[in-house]
């Protein structure tokens, strides 16, 4: 009996040693995992904001053309975009035309408007570099 006691003896401890690197390595890539799902739903929520800035650009731009007579093209005035938008840079470009409607003979023209609204924040190949982009077309 004495000898299977001598091979026990350190046998709990290796086993120990082993467990311990494995739930440390498993405990290193759930941590990796968590880390990285958490950076991708920030950058979800970043992308959310950017079109909704984007959407106040399409939003402004309308109001310029429709309402104040404007261009519709250019940066969205400093302080126009505030709470969770603030940051964002938001560009308009504008482009128009004119068309007749109906006959010719009625003289019915129409200006068509084709707007496109880039929302940007952050430096391009950054990890917190987000764009989104809207277009629309309008007529008055």
């Amino acid at each position: 009996m004495k000898p299977i006691q001598k091979f026990q003896r350190g046998l709990s401890l290796v086993t120990a040693i082993f467990l311990l690197v494995v739930l440390a390595g498993l405990g290193a890539v759930i941590m990796s995992l968590f880390s990285s799902q958490q950076q991708s739903s920030a950058m979800d929520v970043m992308g959310a904001r950017a079109y909704q800035a984007a959407r106040a650009g399409i939003e402004w731009a309308s109001y310029q053309i429709l309402q104040a007579n404007g261009s519709g093209s250019g940066t969205l005035p400093a302080g126009t975009l505030g709470g969770t938008l603030n940051g964002f840079t938001v560009t308009v470009t504008s482009t128009s035309g004119v068309y007749a409607d109906g006959p010719v003979a009625a003289g019915i023209n129409v200006n068509v408007y084709n707007l496109t609204s880039t929302a940007i924040r952050g430096i391009a190949g950054q990890p917190d570099y987000v764009e989104r982009q809207v277009s629309v077309t309008l007529a008055k």
